[in-house]
């Protein structure tokens, strides 16, 4: 033993390097001892309902996947196949997956997609903004709207799972959360933003849109990538030498919140007897037609801004989402220019996290329609959902509750 610890102490650098990679590989397999763990219970959580009876005039329901398999720098594929596609089979339904092989074809497949239960979005914030984008571009949108849709979050980026599902640490657990939520079946109705230019079709956006010198920050981060977990202090301060101050001259148009009006109920109601039928038609028939009274439309009271700032954000209210408020609204947050350098690293930072977080400060609009005017020769980009676009002039509109959502059943309760 005396000999074993002089050896150990002699090569020190040697078992120094030992202890790290047996202490690694132990907490490896440990972390997919878990995970299979967490896979083999969903598993059986998702049998119990594919063992379940249909009646006899119900039919197998059909989920069309979209898959990006670049997501997640190519991981995605492996990542549904081990963790959602097996739930999804063995809850009994039937499933069909597209994979997407470049950018914007989940615009173009949502356009030509014949009739389906529910669509399941496997990928990222830019995935799940291209299936919205194309399903709503459709001429029958009113009917495909009410179809469901499942976020799986596979990408980079999944600002929507912070909503719909539990957050955790684990990407399989979190992953396996949101595929049970789909087999459940619970739903959530959540707005969209409608993003129009004066010559493009429209962009759909379930987060919302940013323009502003943190946005062309953060656009960088992948350059400086050598600085480790530096590089999103990195990103800021070098675009700190290049323009300051980073302001951006913009004109807000805007009109207010609208009043939400009650929920209809989903469920038909029970057709009248035939004496009732009969005894309204009679009525009908022997009454004279009162005189409708016109009620006089008021003005649309629009409301300018024009400053300028350091960035504007324009986002739905789904990341805090209230299903008993009254009025239905989207947020404007217009971020000062007077900053210092300091805060503009530090409040960019914080961005690279949470991208429509409003800082304090911040003069903050509620609205159901803007126009977002920029000066000519603007340069530059927008993010809409966390993908690029041309920046132009465009005008947002809300959608209230324009589609539904799958949901954990417990996030629904905190939401109501």
């Amino acid at each position: 033993m005396a000999k074993q610890l002089k050896t150990l102490r002699n090569h020190w650098k040697k078992t120094a390097a030992g202890v790290c990679a047996l202490s690694w590989g132990v907490r490896w397999l440990h972390g997919r001892h878990r995970d299979n763990l967490l896979r083999r219970a969903a598993c059986q959580e998702a049998q119990e309902y594919g063992n379940q009876l249909l009646p006899i005039n119900d039919r197998v329901k059909k989920a069309t996947v979209f898959l990006n398999p670049a997501a997640c720098k190519g991981k995605a594929r492996d990542l549904f196949e081990q963790n959602a596609a097996p739930i999804l089979h063995l809850a009994g339904l039937d499933v069909t997956v597209v994979k997407t092989d470049y950018e914007g074809q989940a615009k173009k497949l949502l356009e030509l997609m014949e009739d389906t239960d529910m669509i399941v979005v496997a990928g990222g914030d830019g995935t799940l903004q291209e299936v919205i984008t194309g399903l709503l571009r459709r001429e029958d949108e009113a009917v495909f709207s009410k179809i469901p849709i499942g976020f799986i979050p596979l990408g980079k980026m999944n600002s929507l799972s912070q909503t719909l599902y539990p957050t955790s640490e684990k990407q399989a657990r979190h992953i396996l959360n949101a595929t049970l939520a789909i087999v459940k079946g619970e739903t959530v109705p959540l707005d969209i933003l409608e993003i129009k230019g004066d010559k493009d079709r429209p962009v759909f956006a379930v987060n919302g849109l940013r323009w502003g010198a943190y946005r062309d920050a953060s656009a960088k981060l992948a350059k400086y990538w050598y600085l480790g977990p530096l590089k999103d202090k990195a990103c800021h301060v070098f675009s700190i030498f290049k323009e300051w101050p980073p302001t951006r001259q913009a004109s807000i148009a805007y009109l207010g919140p609208t009043e939400r009006p009650p929920e209809q109920s989903e469920e038909n109601p029970p057709r009248p007897s035939l004496w009732r039928r009969l005894l309204r038609r009679l009525e009908l028939y022997w009454t004279t037609p009162k005189e409708v009274m016109q009620v006089p439309v008021e003005p649309e009271h629009w409301e300018e801004v024009e400053k300028s700032a350091v960035e504007v954000t324009i986002s739905t209210l789904n990341k805090q989402v209230d299903l008993k408020r009254t009025e239905d609204a989207m947020n404007i947050c217009i971020e000062p220019d007077t900053i210092s350098k300091g805060q503009f690293v530090a409040t960019g930072s914080r961005k690279l996290i949470d991208p429509l977080s409003c800082p304090e400060g911040s003069q903050t609009l509620q609205a159901s329609f803007c126009k977002l005017q920029l000066p000519q020769g603007t340069e530059g980009f927008f993010s809409i959902d966390n993908e690029d676009y041309e920046a132009v002039s465009v005008d947002v509109k809300l959608l209230p509750r324009k589609l539904k959502f799958f949901c954990d059943s417990t996030k629904k309760q905190q939401l109501q």
